[in-house]
């Protein structure tokens, strides 16, 4: 079985995000960046599944500028076969991204696909539920453990009310929570590896998919800066300035 797994270059969730002076976007000049916390634990489950003798390779896929090469070289140290990128200068959009995967896995042909429940820089959490409607896949989203058997595959999930197990037959659209493992760091002799595993190069028109954009950004403001509190001596004290700012009747 193949496994197609979709990662996206991320702003890295250890660097404060900074607003550009003028309102249009996050600063991204000069910082770091790195793969999607949730695509590299789908990474990891899709490698672990290899190790099990479940999978027979794993193809990590990923849509942006020519720079996310290094994201997908990370998913090709971790124990990933070969890599899929998807070149396009703007910004793509959840249904967008779903379409290119759906013509992906259309060429792929991979019984199951993996990907994180949703990208740390805009949290849509939108292309795995749109990708298996497009395909007509079953879904199981917010893993936390995947079984796969004789004749599907099992996906414990996470819901309000405690844990959720689904059976899926294949192939399906698995999206990857964050306790479902923890990815492991690719060592020194897998990096260099990785450098000579095929990576292809495809664009948007390749595929036939108008990934023009159908939402339009107005401005991105920073959170108002919380304010200081108030230290006090006891509860009668407490209730007082509580009057006062109206809280209280």
């Amino acid at each position: 079985m193949r496994i197609l797994v979709p990662v996206k270059r991320v702003l890295d969730y250890n660097v404060k995000p900074r607003v550009k002076a003028d309102g249009t976007g996050i600063d991204l000049a000069n910082v770091k960046m790195s793969m999607n916390p949730f695509d590299e634990i789908a990474v990891e489950e899709a490698v672990r599944l290899k190790e099990k003798g479940v999978a027979t390779e794993v193809v990590v896929v990923s849509i942006g500028e020519a720079k996310a090469q290094e994201t997908l070289r990370t998913a090709l140290a971790m124990g990933a076969d070969r890599a899929i990128l998807i070149v396009n200068a703007d910004k793509v959009e959840p249904l967008g991204v779903a379409k290119l995967l759906t013509k992906v896995a259309e060429a792929e042909a991979p019984g199951l696909i993996l990907l994180g429940k949703q990208a740390i820089d805009d949290d849509n959490g939108q292309t795995g539920q749109m990708l298996a409607a497009l395909l007509g896949w079953g879904q199981g989203t917010f893993a936390s453990r995947i079984d796969v058997t004789a004749d599907g595959v099992d996906v414990v999930r996470e819901v309000d009310g405690g844990l959720e197990t689904v059976h899926l037959t294949l192939p399906a659209i698995v999206t990857a929570d964050l306790r479902l493992n923890e990815p492991r760091y690719a060592s020194l002799p897998n990096i260099m590896k990785a450098k000579s595993k095929p990576l292809e190069q495809k664009t948007p028109a390749d595929y036939g998919v108008d990934v023009t954009p159908r939402l339009a950004l107005i401005r991105v403001d920073e959170p108002a800066r919380r304010q200081a509190g108030i230290k006090v001596a006891d509860v009668g004290e407490l209730v007082e300035k509580l009057k006062a700012l109206g809280a209280v009747a």
